[in-house]
């Protein structure tokens, strides 16, 4: 957390700095009460529209800056990110074409070349920013159709459901990918999978957005590779877990990690991990040839330079420039590294979700559903009755409690198959298909301190709706 007070100095400078670049581009200084009253937003008129906005804003969301908010995936950026984002507005450049954007398209690429870096890919390998993670993947998806025109995407049933979606709109084939009983690609079943030719690319998930669970990527790989199958990373929740050490990441999970930059292709989420605001997320490919299938020609955009234009290899046609400019200065604050910047960023993430959990264990009236792969914790109280039914309603008041309470914990509710519930918990009976188990992401690295905190405020939602 910081003081958003601290920012004004900053806020003035960049005031005073776009307020002189306009003048220079000026015939004569700009009048500022006549500009301003020609677009009908005059000084009194902005006050009496941001008080709203701001009483608005502050009294119906949720405090996501604090490590009480430990439900759905949502953070605070970076300063930096906001100040960049911000000045970028005053001047609006658009990342598809030069003409559009001159410096914040370089900015994208140097701030893609980091990602490029980080994740291992070659440095031939392409790739640009998105609005999204889904944009991301539909953008991997269509490369995997285009790859493989006459063969199916095979994408497990942990994966996230946007890839569903996106195979939909392509109207690409899609096959379903064994699992193991968290939701992994079972490597030993995916042999025989593979072998009869039907897939052409399969989609790891490096962090599912449910469970955390990571997909064994290290081991899929050479599998995938004997049977001339494509791999795509979803590493849009996890992706910046690359940079994390072992301890805290279990050994096996950080192979997994590393492997990435044998895959063909990775989505990203900036927007996430990387201290970005909404939306910025990222695509790269191995192979730089997958620029062919973005091939096409416009009338207007691509004619001040023979440089690359963002917009030639990708599907969305105007991006905003200033995602890439927040981005590329964050990187500047805080570098994509193990031992300093973002890297224990990522780690106390993770500590933060083993020490939670840990805590957990010890206690009789919650029951841990499954130990955290990434900074994703997940449990459930302890009903007076052992069956799903009991425990999804058992979940549910003390969701709604918690954040009820004098001094609130907020959580998020998540839906697992009764199958799968009792399979690691077979004490309980399956009385529904499914089962609302309660879900934590520590994604702050404030939640490393706050952990004994947000422990004793469920304990007491848990002591205050017990039956």
């Amino acid at each position: 957390m910081y003081d958003p007070r601290t920012l004004l100095p900053l806020v003035h400078r960049l005031c005073t700095h776009l307020s002189e670049w306009q003048d220079q581009h000026a015939d004569a200084p700009v009048d500022s009460n006549t500009a301003a009253s020609f677009v009908g937003c005059d000084v009194d008129a902005l006050e009496s529209v941001l008080t709203s906005y701001l009483d608005r804003l502050t009294t119906g969301n949720y405090p996501f800056f604090h490590p009480s908010y430990a439900g759905q995936m949502l953070k605070p950026p970076h300063p930096a990110a906001i100040l960049g984002y911000w000045a970028a507005q005053f001047i609006n450049p658009n990342n598809h074409a030069l003409d559009g954007g001159p410096p914040t398209s370089a900015m994208e690429k140097e701030a893609v070349d980091a990602l490029r870096g980080m994740l291992g890919f070659p440095g031939d390998a392409l790739g640009h920013l998105t609005s999204g993670g889904t944009i991301a993947n539909l953008e991997a998806l269509f490369v995997a159709r285009e790859s493989h025109p006459d063969q199916a995407i095979g994408v497990a049933s942990s994966a996230h459901y946007t890839h569903s979606r996106m195979s939909h709109v392509l109207r690409a084939d899609t096959a379903p990918l064994p699992t193991d009983d968290w939701g992994r690609i079972d490597p030993d079943a995916l042999n025989a999978t593979l072998a009869n030719g039907s897939i052409g690319t399969i989609v790891c998930t490096l962090g599912t957005t449910g469970l955390g669970v990571v997909d064994p990527l290290h081991t899929i790989l050479p599998i995938c590779r004997h049977h001339g199958v494509r791999v795509h990373v979803d590493a849009a929740y996890g992706g910046f877990f690359r940079l994390a050490t072992a301890p805290p990441l279990s050994h096996s999970t950080k192979a997994a990690f590393d492997a990435i930059s044998e895959a063909d292709s990775v989505v990203i989420d900036p927007h996430k991990h990387g201290l970005q605001p909404y939306g910025c997320g990222a695509v790269l490919f191995r192979d730089p040839a997958a620029g062919r299938f973005y091939a096409h020609d416009s009338p207007y955009t691509y004619f001040t330079s023979d440089d690359l234009h963002l917009g030639e290899i990708s599907l969305e046609c105007s991006r905003a420039g200033a995602a890439a400019g927040a981005l590329w200065c964050t990187l500047q604050a805080v570098p994509l590294a193990e031992g300093e910047g973002l890297g224990p960023i990522v780690n106390a993430c993770l500590s933060a979700a083993r020490s939670w959990t840990a805590r957990l264990h010890k206690e009789e009236t919650l029951t841990v559903y499954t130990e955290p792969e990434t900074d994703i914790a997940t449990f459930f109280p302890v009903p007076s009755a052992h069956h799903t039914e009991a425990v999804s309603a058992r979940s549910q008041r003390v969701f709604d409690q918690a954040m009820q309470q004098e001094e609130p914990v907020y959580l998020s509710l998540y839906s697992v198959p009764s199958a799968q519930f009792t399979t690691h918990h077979p004490t309980y009976a399956a009385t529904t298909d499914t089962v609302t188990i309660l879900r934590s992401v520590l994604m702050k690295p404030t939640h490393e301190a706050y952990v004994d905190t947000m422990h004793e405020r469920v304990c007491k939602a848990v002591a205050a709706t017990q039956s």
